[in-house]
């Protein structure tokens, strides 16, 4: 079984939900705290032990390479006034190979985003971050579906129970069998009616796939939505390959939203030493 060392950030959104923020801005670059969305994907992905990364990005996404690049000015700045902790700072990130680019010149869907990556991927097995699921926890997501990886191979999803009123908002598992922990599943449907769902299991931004569903994106056919689902190229591996959902520890934001978005920031916020106390105290006279 192949180590999965290669990630796939599908970031060419136009973040329309988080307008007018996102006119200019990619919302990947949104701040949780004091750190882009896309820089705590590209952390947890290192984490797990990605060394290669690709991101999917589009018209007006610049500012992610900007981002991880030199700033001579700023750097030659701190440096001059001694402001050696920002120094090191902005200096925390991937080597130049680590990070590739590639664009996703029509937006067609999820599928077709990660699509746009196979001569990337090749004949690897490879990882999914979607940056707008943020998951809190003393461990990141993607090192524990390595683990779970490890245990069973195949293609891994991350899940989470959502209510049933909420299926039709997500990728459902059809659950052969279940220990609690992982997740054996025969089906998925991408966005069922609750009525028609199989189950509550919802997949959140987190993969582990084999390189086979390739065969299948590559024949573009359209989903729910009009779009090509990446669900729908999962399933059809399903007869030739294991399909897991981990149910992860931590705590998920989807930041995707501005209510989530929000939340995330707090959250981060309180479990920072230097920030803790005042942002309790900011959140108690708030609710006063």
């Amino acid at each position: 079984m192949k180590a999965v060392r290669k990630a796939v950030l599908p970031v060419a959104g136009l973040g329309t939900r988080f307008l007018p923020a996102t006119k200019c801005m990619p919302k990947e670059m949104l701040p949780i705290v004091d750190k882009p969305l896309i820089q705590y994907a590209i952390e947890e992905a290192q984490a797990a032990g990605i060394a290669s990364i690709m991101l999917i990005t589009g018209r007006g996404k610049n500012l992610m390479e900007d981002h991880f690049d030199h700033a001579f000015e700023l750097e030659r700045t701190l440096e001059l006034r001694g402001r050696l902790k920002e120094l090191e700072i902005v200096r925390q990130f991937p080597e130049p190979s680590t990070i590739k680019y590639t664009r996703q010149q029509q937006a067609l869907g999820l599928g077709h985003a990660i699509w746009c990556a196979r001569d990337f991927v090749n004949d690897d097995p490879f990882a999914v971050i979607l940056p707008d699921d943020m998951v809190l926890a003393e461990r990141g997501c993607l090192s524990q579906m390595m683990d779970a990886y490890n245990d069973v191979g195949g293609n891994i999803v991350a899940v989470t129970e959502v209510p049933r009123e909420h299926t039709n908002r997500y990728g459902i598992l059809d659950v052969e069998s279940d220990d609690g922990r992982l997740a054996k599943a025969r089906g998925l449907v991408e966005k069922p009616d609750p009525a028609d769902a199989p189950s509550t299991l919802s997949i959140i931004g987190r993969y582990i796939l084999q390189p086979g569903v390739f065969a299948h994106l590559d024949k573009k056919q359209a989903g729910a939505g009009g779009e090509i689902q990446l669900t729908d190229a999962i399933a059809e591996t399903l007869d030739s390959t294991p399909f897991h959902g981990l149910r992860y520890e931590g705590r998920r934001f989807d930041c995707g939203s501005k209510s989530g978005f929000i939340a995330a920031n707090v959250a981060y916020a309180l479990e920072r030493e230097d920030m803790a106390s005042d942002v309790r105290l900011a959140l108690s006279e708030i609710m006063d």
